[in-house]
This record gives structure tokens, sequence and C-alpha cells, in this order.
């Protein structure tokens, strides 16, 4: 939302994307909104930005291509660009995703398109079960692939943490939890221990180094997973 800080350099890189795109698109061009800003302003940071279309083509990408050194240069990322229509059918095949942006976004220009949106919880609930069987399935397979050295499974640590941040922030949307302390949502909401998921979690903040013993850290946090897929899995039974 507005609320998300974004500094002057980053507000004009989005003000001049949407310029252009609306040079490219003119009336065509619905809204454009940036997304993904949960890094803190002050840190370097590549934005990125969904447009939302009346119609796409592909003379449309072509006029795009010669834009996209521009972007980068600017720290944008190539933008997202759907037709509205494209992005409201396929809510139930990205609603993590989607919802993720709904939920924080910054309007650059055009209109709110995400205020009347709703993502069906039954659609959540389904990319909630997929991500977490797949998280686990990832965890057990990356240990066996480390030959139990303590530095590679400290790195697979460290490299999973978002992705686990991220499923435990979409499962607390689930159930409507706006606590922001992810853990404590975890630990009321999974019953899985906060202080394992703020290890997992530092790790993966750059303090991979301070993880005393990443075997026996590895085994919590695959517990803890286990535990996720399980409380998603029988979510339907107490909906």
């Amino acid at each position: 939302m507005d609320s998300v800080s974004l500094t002057p350099d980053e507000r004009a890189a989005l003000d001049g994307l949407a310029a252009e795109l609306r040079r490219v698109f003119g009336v065509r061009l619905h809204s454009v909104a940036a997304y993904g800003l949960d890094t803190p302003a002050a840190s370097p940071r590549l934005l990125h930005t969904l447009a939302l279309v009346e119609r796409l083509s592909f003379e449309d990408l072509a006029v795009c291509v010669p834009l996209a050194a521009g972007w980068r240069r600017r720290s944008l990322a190539v933008p997202l660009i759907l037709e509205r229509d494209e992005f409201l059918r396929t809510l139930d095949v990205f609603p993590l995703e989607y919802g993720d942006i709904i939920a924080n976004h910054v309007l650059v220009a055009g209109a709110d398109a995400f205020t009347a949106v709703r993502i069906s919880p039954a659609d959540v609930r389904r990319a909630c079960e997929l991500s977490a069987k797949s998280h686990l399935i990832h965890l057990r397979e990356a240990f066996m692939e480390t030959s139990g050295d303590p530095q590679a499974i400290g790195r697979l640590i460290a490299a999973s943490a978002p992705a686990f941040s991220a499923l435990l922030r979409n499962i607390a949307r689930l159930a409507d939890d706006d606590d922001a302390d992810v853990a404590n949502t975890a630990e009321r909401q999974i019953g899985i221990p906060a202080p394992v998921v703020r290890e997992v979690l530092s790790a993966g903040g750059g303090m991979q180094s301070t993880i005393a013993e990443p075997t026996a850290l590895l085994s919590r946090y695959i517990a803890a997973a286990e535990r996720v897929w399980e409380y998603v899995d029988t979510w339907r039974a107490r909906a």
C-alpha cells in the first residue's frame, strides 16, 4: 500500500516507467503498481511492477524491447504486463503471487484495480499446500545432497529461509492473521516453536555463520516443515 516507503529516486523511476508505458499503450493502460517492496528503501533493491492493460500484442512487446536497457539502469525489473481480463481469469492459478501483490502494492499510475479483487480461500489453501509440500521435499532431498557437511547444511538453511518465510506469511493470510511477527503467528496458528522459526529466518537474513549446530537446526526445521504441511493439508476440515 502507499504507506510503503519509496526514495525520491525510486518514485521518479516508477513515474518514468509509467510514462513510458502510457506512450506505448495509450488509453489501453489501466494501471501500474509496484510490488515486492519489503526490502528497506535505504537498501539497493530492484523494483518490480505490474501493468494491467486492455489489450497486449506482440507489437506492444516489440516496442518495449528497446526500453528494457533504460529500466535496468534505473533499477527497474522488466514489468509484468498482463491484460486486465487475463489477470482476473488467472487469480485461481497464481493465488499466492497475485495475493501478495494485492495485499502489498503501491499504486503508481491509473486506477487501483485491486480494491474489488477477491482471491478464493480455497485457491490459497491449495497453493499453500503445494508450496508446503514442495518445500518439505526440497529440504529432505537437499539435506542428503550435503553429504552431512555442516557448512553445506548452513547454506541450505539460509537459502531456503526466504521461501519458508513467504509460506508462513501466506498461511497467515489464509487465516486472516495480520500479526507482523511471523514466528509468533506460526507458533500460535500452526503449533511450531517460534524459536525455530526465528533461527531459520535469521540464517536467511545473513546470519548463517551464527548457526551453532546446523544439523540439529535442520532437524528441527524439517520437523517444523512437516507440521506446516500437515496443517495446510487439513485446513479444509477446519474451515
